[in-house]
């Protein structure tokens, strides 16, 4: 992509009403536009990262052999009464409306109880366990007070994921491979070394859960860290029954401000109680199917990654993630040896697939592109200019360390 023709523009300054650093940052660089309190608009540079970090999950899940499907938003009355869902005094974020017609609708905020009603259709015997489905689905929350940026709306897209099982066993070693896959996915999007498998509340279906929760000052949790085991421990879990079960000690463990970035739990039997979800074993016995959950918010991962790694100037985005993998900067545009060097660059990289934002703006200075080229956060940036075609050389900076290197165009290339 040319630069020019980038209709977002960066900003020097953040709106005033933002005080989390990954709004500040997202508006400053034009990867967000702020619709009104808990909505953000995704604009062309913020829909690249968060689309890489959808694939990344997507990759994951099919990996595991989870399948892909889009639920409706819209939700009906009948079939969260089943469960007492629906009422206000136990769900307090509903956003309700009613159809023409008069009946009452919501709008999706999580969606275990439509589609363990759906499942009805499509689980009958134990040959059809274990599966599960997932889906990258607008969730709405009617939050008393939105906050945190990205990482925390009213309007949001959700990884969530459930399973179906025919028993405890079966469910815990389908659990276990998405307790693997969401590590893979932290990893792979350049926050493993922050995220924790952090033990939780299982409530009444088990007794754990288990959080992924990143270690930054933003975050609004208190964890328990063993390093050793890369393990933690909610605050609201930290007792000594807890200690005994994982096997650490309380004076290892180093507390920690953390976001949850995600969440596995069983489900149990709960919904497939309400739904009547059946299978028939060998036998042809009736049992009821055996369910857990797993969540992730893209969208909080996308703001968790500008709060954990960016810097003074800006952002840092993960090659994995980043909008485009090449920044170059040219120099003096308007020159034709410039234009015709830049260029040459630009078509070269795109060639071989590989993704470049290329800043051909006239007018800006040469600082001014500089901090723009370190705000926007790409991994590398190549400046092209008189001086370095006079060198026969580029010159080649990592957003991450920090470090320039000369490089010729062949070696580039290659």
């Amino acid at each position: 992509m040319r630069q020019s023709q980038l209709f977002t523009k960066t900003r020097r300054e953040a709106p005033k009403d933002e005080v989390a650093k990954n709004a500040q940052l997202l508006l400053r660089g034009g990867y967000i536009y702020k619709e009104m309190a808990g909505a953000y608009v995704y604009l062309p540079l913020g829909l690249r990262v968060l689309n890489r970090i959808m694939n990344v999950i997507r990759e994951e899940m099919d990996g595991i052999g989870a399948q892909e499907i889009l639920m409706t938003s819209l939700q009906d009355k009948a079939i969260w009464e089943a469960t007492g869902r629906w009422s206000d005094e136990v769900v307090d974020n509903w956003f309700k409306t009613k159809l023409k017609s008069g009946a009452d609708v919501g709008l999706a905020f999580t969606c275990e109880e439509p589609l363990t009603n759906l499942m009805r259709e499509y689980i009958h015997s134990h040959r059809d366990l274990p599966l599960a489905a997932y889906q990258l689905q607008t969730k709405f929350r009617n939050e008393a007070r939105a906050k945190s940026g990205i990482m925390r709306g009213r309007e949001f897209i959700m990884k969530d994921a459930y399973s179906f099982s025919k028993d405890v066993d079966e469910h815990n070693e389908v659990y276990e491979r998405y307790a693997e896959a969401y590590m893979r996915i932290f990893t792979r999007l350049g926050l493993g070394e922050l995220t924790y498998k952090t033990f939780a509340s299982g409530g009444s279906f088990s007794k754990y859960s288990h959080e992924y929760q990143t270690i930054t000052d933003a975050g609004e949790d208190t964890i328990y860290i063993d390093d050793k085991k890369h393990i933690a421990i909610n605050e609201e879990v930290l007792n000594d029954e807890v200690l005994a079960d994982l096997g650490v000690q309380r004076d290892s463990l180093r507390e920690a401000k953390a976001v949850e970035v995600g969440n596995i739990f069983t489900l149990g039997t709960k919904f497939s109680d309400a739904y009547d979800l059946n299978y028939l074993d060998e036998e042809g016995h009736p049992h009821r199917v055996f369910m857990g959950s797993y969540g992730i918010g893209p969208g909080r991962v996308m703001g968790t990654i500008v709060e954990v790694l960016s810097d003074e100037k800006g952002i840092v985005w993960p090659e994995s993630v980043a909008p485009f993998s090449f920044h170059i900067v040219a120099l003096g545009y308007e020159d034709e040896a410039v234009k015709a060097e830049a260029d040459k660059l630009y078509e070269a990289l795109n060639a071989r697939g590989i993704t470049v934002l290329l800043d051909d703006r006239i007018g800006p200075s040469a600082g001014e592109k500089f901090a723009d080229s370190d705000l926007l956060g790409m991994p590398k940036r190549v400046v092209v200019s008189k001086k370095t075609i006079a060198a026969g050389l580029y010159e080649l900076k990592d957003r991450k360390t920090g470090e320039v290197t000369t490089i010729a165009h062949e070696q580039l290339i290659a």
